[in-house]
């Protein structure tokens, strides 16, 4: 994908991985991840700055070191292996990796050539901005100047941006499925103003469906195909759209009646668990609000998969909830309770009851 040549480095177990860039260097994977997880932010970018010394390349170790690891991170906390204390922790460890990365002085040799200006950000109420960070040096790696914004940007105040800097591209990043309504706002909004827009992150699925739907002018699967898409060039936009246009099923007003809905409903599923289950009615206090988020959860990809079409997008995370749930002896029996019990609040909104019709039927254990 990249172009490049691969070599490989050993792993401490003694298998190999491959490098890209020609970069058949060890590292200590397992080192780093005992560092990162138990808070030693000084042994982890210690552990880096050594590996740059060596010769390993900067993107090379924020992508296939830094970037692996944070996503062993989000696999830990799915499995419960991990807390979301731990979690947070070991991903602000890695941010720092990541800080001491960008100012070492392999890093600055690496970027020395201009490019261009790109303004790399967040869409609006997207917490999750690792993979926009590693966007953001990579690109400055390879001689862009970035204007990274971090996450959860207002798209007002990004459109003022990007009329203020007029930058070549928008990079949008969204992970969260629940994202894209906004992301489409802030993408359609840029076009606007004439700035081409690339999306990339796991909220526009792993085939990239959701940009195409949404009308990105670009999307990228990785940091380094995103690199390589700005280093050709993406063609300005032809002209503002009408957000309406790109998705005529919206006519039918499901969308905006369950957004709307959301909190009323998510009260009637917790009273009919409560009402079902004795074991709901014992819940202390913090597991009942547990439970209230994730019923607002389901009802927040309920909502995206109506705004985008897709029910596929709804099925895939409620499967991915019940590997969440069972990690934590949650049963099956009270997801498919929830979504029987929404369904039955919105009998008479049939792409909904398809949608959760669907989900519910899904067997416990289905790969998410």
């Amino acid at each position: 994908m990249t172009g490049t040549t691969t070599t490989r480095a050993a792993r401490p177990d003694g298998t190999e991985r491959p490098f890209p860039d020609g970069a058949g260097l060890p590292f200590p994977d397992e080192e780093l991840w005992e560092a990162v997880l138990g808070g030693d932010q000084a042994r982890a970018t210690a552990l880096a700055a050594a590996a740059l010394d060596a010769g390993l390349p900067p993107e090379t170790l924020l992508l296939d070191v830094i970037g692996a690891l944070q996503a062993r991170i989000g696999r830990a906390w799915a499995a419960d292996r991990i807390s979301v204390v731990q979690e947070h922790a070991a991903t602000a460890v890695n941010e720092r990796v990541v800080a001491a990365v960008a100012a070492h002085p392999a890093s600055a040799a690496a970027g020395q050539r201009r490019r261009g200006r790109i303004t790399v950000a967040c869409v609006d109420g997207e917490w999750h901005a690792f993979p926009a960070r590693l966007l953001a040096e990579v690109l400055a790696l390879r001689g862009w100047q970035v204007d990274y914004l971090g996450a959860q940007c207002p798209t007002p105040h990004l459109i003022a941006h990007l009329h203020r800097t007029a930058p070549d591209a928008l990079a949008l990043s969204a992970s969260l499925a629940t994202r894209l309504p906004a992301a489409h706002t802030a993408l359609t909004a840029a076009q606007a103003a004439g700035v081409p827009v690339m999306v990339g992150g796991a909220a526009f699925g792993p085939d990239g469906r959701h940009a195409r739907l949404l009308g990105a002018d670009a999307w990228a699967r990785d940091a380094r195909e995103a690199a390589e898409l700005l280093a050709r060039g993406i063609p300005e936009p032809a002209g503002p759209h009408l957000p309406v246009d790109d998705l005529p099923h919206l006519a039918d007003q499901e969308y905006t009646l369950v957004s709307r809905s959301s909190r009323e409903l998510v009260g009637t599923v917790m009273t009919a668990l409560e009402r079902e289950f004795a074991p709901v009615r014992a819940y202390t206090e913090l597991q009942r609000e547990h439970t209230l988020d994730d019923l607002g959860h389901i009802l927040d990809h309920l909502a995206v998969a109506l705004y985008t079409g897709d029910a596929d997008l709804f099925t895939a995370f409620t499967d991915w909830t019940r590997e969440v749930l069972l990690a934590r002896s949650v049963p099956d029996t009270f997801l498919v309770f929830a979504l029987t019990a929404l369904r039955h609040q919105l009998r008479d909104l049939p792409r909904s009851v398809a949608v959760l019709t669907a989900a519910a039927a899904r067997p416990a254990g289905a790969p998410a």
